[in-house]
């Protein structure tokens, strides 16, 4: 598993660690091995996927690959490819992509990259599967709303957009690494229930948080710089017209999609965006007491 110390390698490895699958977990700092090897994984990669030899001793000797592409870096389409390529050369019987919900979208930088690996993915010859998660639902992103009372977005506030639960990505991504020849060839949009305005969003934080919560548009360049750690978007050319692109495009379409084929996958109702707010109020609170 690449970015194993992730959004989503946070979620997933415990449930492989747990069902006993032997992990080799790529990350880029010793910082993260440190955390994956107290998560129990028992061989952890440090190194940049994005040198050939790294990514040749990443793929030797597995069954199946779980591949997330390296957010906002500039060399994310090249360093797919060659996972795929390296993948192909080592004879990996399963290939799993994390990909993104309506990757056809090409004036999304980010997708249509995504778009071009599925595309590479689906010529390779590999056995593959493609999920499509939409927008997370992260816990990062709610903290403001309890502490200030302020739910920002970088995007037009009555514009609608679909999200789903990390955590259930994640059973989706272990049920597929699990049961690898069931879903070979398949391409799954992973969409929790609901269409949320910014609004929205805020309304549901107030009613679980008990207190008023106003929805905020900020200035794209103020969030990109708070998002990146910069103090000069000339600092991250690359990184801010992804996110400017991403601003521009939320604010002038929606993005949504179905949860059937979520539900089907987790064989239950998605965690909806209340659920999962009630859940991180509550460890919130747990920390504060």
């Amino acid at each position: 598993m690449t970015a194993a110390n992730g959004n989503q390698g946070k979620c997933l490895v415990p449930r492989l660690v747990a069902a006993g699958t032997a992990v080799r977990a790529c990350v880029r700092s010793e910082e993260s091995a440190q955390a994956l090897r107290a998560a129990g994984v028992a061989e952890v990669l440090v190194g940049d996927l994005a040198e050939p030899t790294v990514m040749a001793r990443a793929v030797r000797g597995v069954e199946s690959v779980y591949y997330v592409g390296p957010a906002l870096h500039p060399d994310e389409r090249a360093m797919g490819f060659a996972a795929i390529d390296a993948a192909k050369d080592a004879g990996v019987t399963h290939f799993v992509f994390s990909s993104v919900l309506h990757a056809i979208v090409t004036d999304l930088i980010q997708h249509e990259i995504k778009r071009d690996l599925e595309d590479h993915l689906i010529s390779s010859g590999l056995e593959f599967t493609i999920l499509q998660p939409t927008n997370y639902m992260l816990r990062h992103r709610l903290l403001p709303a309890f502490q200030d009372g302020v739910f920002r977005l970088s995007w037009a506030l009555d514009r609608h957009q679909s999200m789903v639960d990390v955590g259930d990505v994640a059973e989706v991504a272990a049920a597929v690494l699990a049961d690898g020849p069931w879903h070979a060839g398949a391409t799954y949009e992973l969409v929790a229930p609901g269409r949320y305005t910014g609004y929205d969003l805020a309304r549901v934080v107030s009613e679980v948080a008990g207190r008023e919560v106003a929805a905020e548009q900020i200035d794209s360049a103020v969030f990109l710089k708070a998002a990146l750690g910069v103090g000069s978007l000339d600092e991250v050319p690359y990184q801010a017209e992804v996110l400017r692109a991403l601003s521009a495009r939320y604010s002038s379409h929606d993005f949504i999609g179905n949860s059937n084929v979520l539900t089907w996958l987790l064989g239950r109702r998605p965690t909806t965006f209340d659920q999962f707010v009630r859940r991180e109020f509550r460890a919130v609170q747990d920390q504060m007491e």
